[in-house]
Formats: structure tokens, C-alpha cells, sequence
């Protein structure tokens, strides 16, 4: 999936405003667009997560007949045809990890206004190898921040500083860098423990 989905988000409100019967104009699909736009973390860098339902509310604000917002987040979604793809190393880092005494937790960004249980729901075989998932909604907070890292430090009663954390880029390396705990780039992880 692409780290930035706001190309997509035209599609996601067109979808809504067909599937609902809205009769919303080119224009009002591309505002509602651009509102949604202006709070995505890849263009703001807002590290603060902010409420689903918040940020629908803010950019549907205009439409003159609006299904309950509930329903605009599930059309919204389903109408962007975008789903996750687990690669098969993943499941070899948590093997390995597991294998040498570890407990695995996964702290993931949620896609702009995308639900904690929707994303859930699409990686149910991820979700079953791990021991801990946290999210940007479950921790109030996304990358770089380090409250996330906290967060599992607390869960599990460990300093920051033993926390491992392996990561695909270079926001994953800031978060470490900021909640003081170790990282690896996945590439390098691999290539330590030959699993490429």
C-alpha cells in the first residue's frame, strides 16, 4: 500500500457519494477531499492521532444530506479498493524474535481517518502471530512520537531501552531515536538472522 493515501481520497468520497445516493458535485467531492487532506500526518507531520469520526465529521461538514458517519468511514474505505499486504518476512522477523525469548508487539500509524477495528480486520493473520498490537488510536499518538514505545514499555513493564524496534523507514528510526530504545532496519534484521 502507498505511506501516503490522500491520492486516493477523491475516489473514497466519489464512492460514498454513489453508493448513498448524495447527488454531492464534482466540487463538493473535491473539497471534502482537500479537508481530509489537510489533516494527514504524511503532509502535516501531526503527531497527535486524532478520532475517526472527528475528522469525517469535519470534512463532510458542507454536504447538505449526510449518512451517519459511520457509514461515509465504511464507503470511504471500501471505495479507495486499497488493502494491505503482509510480506512473508514479517512472519519470519516474529519467528525469530519469539525463537530467542522475545515477545512481539507491533505499533503501527492507522491511515488517515481509517478505524482501529477496520485495519484490524485486514491483517487477522498478522494479528494472531503477535503478542501486543498498538496503534496510533490505541495510544493517542503516531510516529515519530515515542509514546507508542512507552506505551509498550508500560505494557510490559520494561525500560524503553531493551525495546528492539525494527522498522521500514526513516520515521520508524526517529521514534526509536526518540523514545531512547533500539532499532533495525528491517533489511539489516534479516540480513543478520538470513532470513532473505
Amino acid at each position: 500500500m502507498p505511506l501516503n493515501w490522500s491520492e486516493y481520497y477523491y475516489q473514497g468520497f466519489t464512492k460514498v457519494n454513489e453508493k448513498n445516493n448524495l447527488s454531492l458535485s464534482d466540487d463538493e467531492i473535491k473539497r471534502s477531499s482537500e479537508i481530509l487532506k489537510s489533516f494527514n500526518p504524511r503532509l502535516t507531520g501531526r503527531e497527535e492521532e486524532i478520532p475517526p469520526e472527528v475528522l469525517f465529521d469535519r470534512a463532510c461538514l458542507h454536504w447538505k444530506n449526510k449518512p451517519d458517519t459511520g457509514t461515509v468511514i465504511s464507503d470511504f474505505f471500501s471505495g479507495m479498493e486499497l488493502h494491505p499486504k503482509i510480506f512473508e518476512y514479517a512472519f519470519k522477523v516474529i519467528d525469530v524474535a519469539k525463537s530467542n525469548g522475545c515477545s512481539v508487539a507491533v505499533l503501527t500509524d492507522l491511515p488517515n481517518g481509517m478505524p482501529d477495528e477496520m485495519f484490524k480486520g485486514s491483517i487477522p493473520d498478522l494479528l494472531e502471530c503477535i503478542d501486543l498490537y498498538v496503534s496510533s488510536q490505541s495510544c493517542g499518538y503516531r510516529k515519530p512520537n515515542g509514546k507508542g514505545i512507552s506505551f509498550i514499555s508500560d505494557h510490559y513493564g520494561v525500560a524503553e531501552s531493551e525495546i528492539l524496534f525494527v522498522g521500514d523507514e526513516e520515521k520508524d528510526h526517529k521514534t526509536a531515536l526518540n523514545a531512547g530504545c533500539d532499532f533495525a532496519y528491517i533489511p539489516d534484521f534479516l540480513e543478520k538472522f538470513s532470513l532473505r
